[in-house]
């Protein structure tokens, strides 16, 4: 059974090759409140990942060690494993959802893993490690619901009491459900008073449904781009931790995780993958109540740079830092220089225009003029909206 004293024992197994990550505290994420941002973005391997999956593989005897292990994951379990299996001296054989980010198949293998790719998602390559598992008899290493496992990560919630003892809450990413089992035990059995609120994706709200429903649910789909968490069905022993010792779970959208990454790095120079900013998000958008001792875990910073770019365009839209304009009017001169020189007065900073003649239901003398541009917050875009229509523009649509 998981008890204290095995994540005590973790946390040593694990001083020899994990860090113990910073705790840093920021006073710009969210104005008038102060947070603290537990850096797993920072560990070995770019995740949390790899406490559970060492302090799990330590474990094994050599019999099992002889016989290879074999791990699932979207990335950095398997990155976690790989580390752990080349430092043990084990052969690793991970299987991975072929939409995981291609900088995370690629950092795993570099680690000397054998890697298969499997279509679908978590959930999927899920299915074809036990199979591999069966065929072969080598060692499961699963990435969230086993106790040795569920241990390391909760070696997190003994640094976090370490470093700020008078702690209030934690807020903490969800996928399976591991790391918030670890942490909420550790948690709960040194400091009960503290509150621990898990968070996940709106589009993989596996843990979630189950939580408010009371009974394991398992997802027909999961959609977000926070590929680390994005599980159909939490496990059997996160979900009776969770039950436990977890005092809330809210969701977060796609959008909202946007603009939490776009935070982090603008306002604390920090990178976090989707799954890593989902913490912060709850925070930014209101859906737990903060104290100035909330930490927020920070658990991954292992984003593919492919969709980076357009992860930080999507937490400009949502923060409305840039802002897009339809207007239709009549097509004479001097009305480009109107509408501009409107924007200009508001302080606000033109990037794109586009001129389009009416289509087959306006005025023959019609004209859409689409205008990007950049904006201060969702307020400054309002009030450059009014000023228009105060001057008798009509807007077709705005984003």
């Amino acid at each position: 059974m998981l008890n204290i004293a095995k994540i005590y024992d973790a946390a040593k197994v694990l001083n020899k090759i994990a860090k113990k990550t910073d705790l840093i505290q920021s006073k710009t994420i969210i104005e008038d409140k102060e947070l603290y941002l537990k850096s797993e973005n920072l560990q070995v391997t770019g995740s949390f990942k790899l406490r559970g999956a060492y302090y799990k593989i330590s474990k094994l005897t050599d019999e099992q060690k002889a016989k290879g292990i074999i791990a699932c994951s979207a990335g950095n379990h398997a990155q976690g494993v790989a580390l752990a299996a080349q430092k043990s001296g084990i052969k690793a054989t991970i299987f991975i959802p072929a939409t995981a980010p291609i900088s995370k198949v690629e950092a795993t293998r570099k680690y000397g893993a054998d890697i298969k790719l499997i279509d679908g998602v978590y959930d999927d390559a899920y299915k074809a490690a036990l199979e591999f598992q069966k065929e072969t008899q080598g060692e499961f290493i699963h990435p969230f619901d086993d106790e040795d496992v569920i241990a390391g990560q909760g070696t997190i919630g003994l640094e976090i009491l370490e470093q700020l003892p008078d702690i209030d809450s934690v807020i903490v990413p969800i996928g399976g459900g591991g790391l918030i089992s670890g942490i909420a035990y550790a948690m709960k059995q040194l400091k009960p008073s503290c509150k621990i609120y898990g968070v996940q994706a709106q589009g993989a709200g596996s843990m979630y449904q189950s939580f408010i429903n009371k009974k394991i649910l398992e997802l027909p789909a999961v959609h977000t781009f926070a590929d680390g968490t994005a599980v159909k069905r939490p496990g059997d022993l996160t979900f009776e931790l969770c039950e436990k010792y977890v005092d809330d779970i809210v969701t977060v959208s796609d959008d909202e995780v946007a603009s939490a990454i776009l935070s982090l790095m603008e306002k604390q120079k920090i990178v976090a993958e989707g799954a890593g900013a989902l913490s912060v998000a709850a925070a930014m958008f209101g859906k737990v109540p903060l104290t100035d001792k909330t930490v927020c875990i920070v658990s991954g910073g292992n984003i593919d740079v492919n969709i980076l770019s357009r992860v930080i365009n999507r937490g400009l839209l949502t923060a409305g830092r840039l802002s897009h304009l339809t207007i239709e009017l009549l097509d004479k001169p001097g009305q480009l220089k109107d509408v501009s020189t409107t924007i200009a007065q508001y302080g606000a900073n033109v990037i794109r225009v586009r001129h389009n003649q009416g289509g087959g239901h306006t005025d023959i003398n019609a004209c859409f003029l689409q205008i990007s541009m950049e904006t201060k917050n969702t307020q400054h875009f309002e009030e450059i909206k009014q000023a228009l229509i105060s001057k008798g523009y009509k807007i077709t649509s705005d984003v």
